[in-house]
């Protein structure tokens, strides 16, 4: 193993690996890789999560990350992506045992439901590899929002040597579009699927109803 990296920590199960597709079709010029104030709240708001699995989540990626870090320092660049309690490892590490003993590590993470270790020996990407997986990430999150037949929300997308991965609580429907809509994306190499799939009655009952129009104000002149 050539020279390791110092580690990074960052946050943030059916998994599915979908065969490599190298820019198929460009993103729609039309959507946006940036999205205002009002977007991002609104992404927010329609999480399908708990508000205490949303906490959760927060702690678990602080509190693994921590311990990756006591336990291997700089010999991984580990990322911790926790999404309803379930774990994705993504990023380098120096050695097959590194990375058995971070997954490891994890999965004794208080509330950590499950893990799925993605790590690879190798060394890590460049700068420029990093920053392009970060471009992609950001056009397949634009195509979600573009295609408008998904709900952009549902889906956490994080982005590794070109191999897209994707998390949320969807229905069998969205995970196949959505995937779809990735593996076509430009910089996409490969998805992995690594979503809890919900019946649509599962779906109705997490779904809040839609917000009751304001009634109309009774000033003076009314």
């Amino acid at each position: 193993m050539k020279n390791q990296p110092a580690f990074r920590p960052r946050g943030r199960l059916v998994a599915l690996s979908i065969g490599a597709l190298v820019g198929v079709t460009t993103l729609s010029a039309c959507a946006p890789l940036l999205m205002g104030g009002a977007a991002v709240t609104a992404v927010v708001a329609n999480d399908r999560r708990t508000s205490g699995a949303q906490l959760e989540d927060q702690a678990i990626e602080l509190k693994a990350g921590n311990r990756i870090k006591d336990q291997v320092g700089s010999r991984a660049r580990a990322n911790v992506t926790s999404y309803n309690r379930r774990v994705l490892l993504t990023g380098e590490v120096a050695s097959e045992r590194d990375k058995q003993l971070i997954g490891q590590v994890v999965a004794q993470v208080e509330n950590v439901a499950a893990v799925q270790n993605e790590l690879e020996v190798t060394n890590s990407p460049s700068l420029r590899e990093q920053a392009a997986d970060s471009v992609t990430t950001g056009r397949v999150k634009a195509a979600f929002v573009d295609v408008k037949q998904i709900p952009a929300s549902a889906f956490k997308v994080t982005t590794e040597r070109g191999t897209v991965y994707l998390m949320g609580l969807v229905t069998q429907r969205e995970a196949d579009y959505a995937t779809q809509v990735a593996r076509t994306t430009q910089g996409v190499r490969k998805v992995v699927r690594v979503l809890e799939i919900i019946t649509d009655e599962e779906l109705a009952r997490i779904t809040p109803p839609p917000a009751r129009p304001a009634p109309p104000s009774s000033g003076p002149n009314n």
